[in-house]
């Protein structure tokens, strides 16, 4: 498994916190970027960029947290070489994975409950990359 890197504003920081539980049950290595402690006051790109530069650089993963995932999303996907989505549902988790070779999932705190954050997040995270030519060679035309 690679090193998965998660970040998240004050809109998911609760559930990062579960989700950083969970990670540690699964002996998955993590690290967290920030925000570290509640802040209302903090600002989604100033912990989605952090997390999207070291997935891109080191070739890892990333979960980030935000109200609805989709700023965090969109913050992400300005960095070259991430592929972040915001997902709500577990089908989309193994699709932008097997199809897509999603390399960051965005999670809304505010839009999923802890236990389909947790499902999803599984799903994704046990997904492999598709092997098939189509998907490589869009994934190609993207990058």
């Amino acid at each position: 498994m690679k090193k998965i890197y998660i970040g998240c504003d004050h809109a998911g920081f609760e559930l990062k916190e579960k989700i950083k539980e969970f990670l540690t049950k699964k002996n998955l290595s993590f690290e967290d970027l920030g925000n570290t402690e509640y802040d209302e006051k903090d600002d989604y790109p100033d912990y989605a960029f952090p997390v999207a530069k070291r997935v891109a650089k080191e070739n890892a993963i990333g979960i980030l947290f935000c109200g609805s995932g989709l700023g965090m999303c969109i913050a992400a996907n300005r960095i070259k070489g991430v592929r972040a989505v915001a997902i709500n549902n577990l089908k989309d988790s193994e699709s932008s994975r097997n199809e897509d070779y999603a390399n960051i999932l965005c999670l809304g705190g505010r839009t999923l409950g802890f236990w389909k954050a947790k499902r999803i997040l599984n799903k994704w995270l046990e997904t492999p990359y598709s092997k098939e030519a189509r998907h490589k060679r869009r994934v190609k035309k993207i990058r």
